[in-house]
C-alpha cells in the first residue's frame, strides 16, 4: 500500500476518532434523557472516558497526537504537504486542524476531559449485575 493511501486512512481514522469523542457528549446527556440503554453501557462509558482523557493528557504533557505524527510522517514519505491527499481525505483534514495557539486546544481538551469524567459519575453507567451461581 502507497504512503499516500496509507496517510489518507490514517486521517480518516483520526476524524472517526474525534467524532467518537465528540458524539459522545452529545449521546451521553441526550441518551440519558430519553431513556436511551447503550448510553448507560459500561464498556461504551469507558472507552468513551479513556478516548477523552487520552486526548487531555497529551494536551497536558505537549504531545502531539499520534495519529497527526504518524499522518505527517506518512505524507513526507509520499512527498505530499499536511492535508494533502484525495478528496475525503481533504475534508477530514479541514474538519480536524485548526490554526489556533496551542494553549486553546490545551484549555479545551483539559475542559473536554473533566466534563466527560463528570458526566461519568453524574450520569454513571450501569452497574455490573452479578450472577447468580
Amino acid at each position: 500500500m502507497s504512503p499516500a493511501l496509507l496517510a489518507n486512512i490514517v486521517v480518516v481514522l483520526h476524524l472517526l476518532y474525534a467524532a467518537f469523542v465528540v458524539s459522545g457528549f452529545l449521546a451521553i446527556p441526550a441518551g440519558w434523557t430519553l431513556g436511551w440503554g447503550w448510553v448507560r453501557g459500561r464498556a461504551y462509558r469507558l472507552l468513551h472516558l479513556a478516548a477523552t482523557a487520552f486526548v487531555g493528557l497529551q494536551a497536558a504533557i505537549g504531545m502531539v497526537c499520534p495519529l497527526t505524527t504518524l499522518e505527517y510522517h506518512l505524507r513526507r514519505t509520499a512527498g505530499q504537504e499536511a492535508g494533502e491527499g484525495a478528496f475525503i481525505a481533504r475534508w477530514a483534514s479541514r474538519l480536524l486542524y485548526y490554526d489556533f495557539p496551542p494553549w486553546v486546544f490545551v484549555f479545551a481538551y483539559l475542559l473536554l476531559t473533566a466534563i466527560a469524567l463528570l458526566m461519568f459519575f453524574a450520569l454513571p453507567p450501569r452497574k455490573r449485575k452479578r450472577s447468580k451461581g
